[in-house]
């Protein structure tokens, strides 16, 4: 059964207006700043503010964190919202279970930059991390929802490309069929207080309106032969669900090592909005523990 911290943001987002209810793009971005804000940052948490070409991003570290081993960060939010300043917090969190220094990047967002604009930034910023020193088994890419899809492009772009493979890739929540076809994504499959099929379609169509089936845009049309151990999360309580449980499905078919974890009763992207929350605690650990289980 969820923790009572779990539940009280459930309280919360039923009696509010969700993130992507306010009406204009802008407002959806102060919104989901706001609530990831609210999670204060531990005192020993230090963020380097740096630019990879033409983005931001961030070196999120802590005491703990090893040179050699590097967690590549891409946010979640649609592919329209969210940001490097948004997920510190939560980096610091995954850079103290990990022992890893984690490279948060502000990947450019829809409708400004629609597809494949995040896809590009974050081949580059791999490149970039190769081109600085850090060997490829040394790197985990990680990502929420539109962020775990975009993990996957990342690495399906680079195996396609011959580059060296990162040593795994985390998802949490993935987001990687934006035609929503799941079982979950059915009027009234499951009860998420988060993420409505309205938004996901709008979100859907202002990133790859002409693509939507294009394997970088919705990974699950993608090939996962050839593909690093992956580590899954997801929640039963997410329109999202299928998505992850497809991803997991396919890619163990593919001959991929998965390693899947789905939360009874737990909602979207939980580990990242509930930061004190027993199941958030847990599942940072377990990301963690692949992330250093991987990069040795």
């Amino acid at each position: 059964m969820p923790s009572p911290e779990h539940e009280a943001l459930v309280a919360a987002l039923q009696e509010g207006a969700g993130v992507t209810d306010a009406p204009t793009v802008d407002e959806q971005r102060a919104n989901y700043e706001a609530m990831l804000g609210a999670n204060p940052m531990a005192d020993d948490v230090a963020v380097q503010e740096i630019t990879i070409e033409h983005v931001n991003a961030d070196w999120v570290t802590v005491p703990q964190s090893r040179a050699d081993r590097v967690l590549l960060y891409l946010h979640g939010g649609g592919y329209m919202i969210g940001s490097n300043r948004a997920y510190r917090e939560y980096g610091g969190r995954l850079a103290r279970a990990a022992q890893a220094r984690v490279c948060i990047l502000n990947y450019r967002l829809a409708p400004e930059h629609p597809f494949p604009a995040a896809v590009d930034d974050a081949v580059m910023a791999y490149q970039w991390l190769l081109n600085d020193g850090v060997q490829a088994n040394q790197i985990v890419i990680a990502g929420d929802s539109a962020g775990g899809g975009l993990a996957l492009a990342t690495l399906f772009r680079l195996r396609d490309a011959a580059l060296a493979l990162p040593a795994g890739a985390a998802l949490l929540s993935p987001w990687v069929d934006l035609e929503g076809t799941g079982a979950s994504s059915a009027p009234g499959a499951v009860d998420d207080p988060l993420v409505s099929q309205e938004a996901l379609q709008n979100m859907s169509v202002a990133y790859a309106a002409r693509d939507l089936r294009h394997p970088l845009a919705s990974p699950l049309h993608g090939e996962f032969d050839g593909l690093p151990p992956l580590l899954i999360q997801v929640g039963t309580r997410e329109i999202l669900l299928d998505d992850a449980v497809r991803t997991a499905e396919k890619a163990r078919n593919a001959g991929v090592e998965v390693s899947y974890f789905q939360g009874e009763d737990l909602i979207h992207v939980w580990p990242v909005l509930i930061a004190g929350a027993p199941e958030s605690v847990a599942a940072v650990e377990q990301i963690g523990d692949f992330v250093a289980a991987r990069t040795g």
